[in-house]
């Protein structure tokens, strides 16, 4: 029998003790929003229904100034411990009750000066390390890592924030994915950031995990991401969208255009940027031919081992349309083993 090296029982050591101090804190539950609008304080304060209706000891911690009426319904079925001044949620009385599970909407709020702790979030963390779960709710554009790109997207910022860290004990994330008022464009790359800001956490969560238990993690080549083209296509999102997943996912970004004859002097002008676009994104540029637009790419897919295919939309009306989807039909129909992902244009 191989005896255990000092670092070795060193590490065993550090895992066990923070798996005592994992257990006996509380757990955290979060629900992600993308956009405004979405759903996601109805949605946790609904799940603190159900758990109060099953026995479970549920009371509110905090409130948004403002809620719909559907939202006002469920929660005057709940507990609500009242905040103090300046909307502070009332960490001391909440202890004092002890609940076993506290709701908490709003997730980013900056407390005034002399209060108890300087935020929410900080807020919710003593509540975590003293047993009590929490459920609590954010949107994406206070989540400070990502809140530059957000405000490049949609023009708003968010003055107050939590840093993405504090995710990194939440036991679940929910991504809110429900129908919100806005641009369709822009709700579909803050979806996408939601989703790949749940994937960081999972990610960080995994290499923590090995670290405790001395496994190495091994990383290779899992995605590789087709993104195809033409020259009348609104290409930049695609390839940003694609440079984003590849680097997440340590993959290969690809960009297939099919060559068409007899193109026009503003095509050859378009397609020439499009090139500059995906060379600039760092993808492997591939140039196909064939009849068959569809059945060139599917080949060329195949031969790569492409696990997803970016294609674009157009939005015109009439029988462009309708022929153009025909092809993005067929296109996922025959695409056995990839995902498509379909960008508007």
């Amino acid at each position: 029998m191989m005896r255990r090296t000092p670092e070795e029982l060193l590490r065993l050591a550090q895992a066990e003790a923070d798996k005592e101090i994992r257990q006996s804190r509380g757990r955290l539950k979060v629900f992600l929003g993308y956009a405004s609008g979405v759903g996601k304080s109805f949605r946790m304060f609904d799940e603190g229904r159900r758990r109060h209706e099953r026995g479970e000891d549920v009371i509110v911690g905090a409130l948004q100034p403002k809620m719909s009426p559907e939202t006002a319904k469920v929660v005057a079925r709940l507990e609500v411990i009242p905040l103090v001044a300046h909307q502070c949620m009332d960490v001391a009385a909440i202890l004092r009750r002890r609940p076993r599970v506290c709701l908490v909407d709003g997730l980013a709020y900056d407390n005034p000066p002399g209060a108890r702790n300087p935020t929410r979030w900080a807020d919710v963390s003593e509540l975590l390390a003293a047993g009590i779960s929490v459920i609590t709710t954010v949107n994406i554009q206070y989540l400070d890592e990502w809140r530059d790109r957000v405000e490049a997207l949609t023009g708003k910022r968010g003055s107050q924030t939590v840093p993405q860290s504090f995710l990194y004990d939440a036991e679940e994330i929910v991504v809110v994915d429900a129908p919100a008022e806005g641009n369709e464009q822009a709700l579909s790359e803050l979806r996408e950031m939601a989703l790949l800001l749940v994937a960081d956490v999972v990610d960080h969560q995994l290499e923590q995990y090995l670290q405790r238990h001395g496994i190495a993690p091994t990383f290779g080549t899992q995605e590789r991401i087709l993104v195809c083209f033409t020259p009348r296509a609104n290409a930049r999102n695609m390839f940003e969208s694609g440079r984003r997943n590849a680097d997440r996912f340590h993959g290969e970004l690809l960009a297939a255009y099919v060559e068409q004859a007899d193109l026009s002097d503003t095509d050859k002008e378009s397609l020439e940027r499009n090139l500059a676009l995906a060379r600039s994104a760092g993808a492997e540029v591939l140039i196909l031919q064939g009849s068959d637009p569809i059945e060139a790419i599917l080949e060329c897919a195949r031969q790569r081992g492409v696990t997803q295919v970016f294609v674009g939309h157009t939005l015109q009306g009439g029988w462009r349309q309708r022929l153009f989807g025909s092809r993005v039909d067929r296109l996922i129909r025959d695409a056995d083993g990839m995902d498509v992902r379909v960008f508007p244009h």
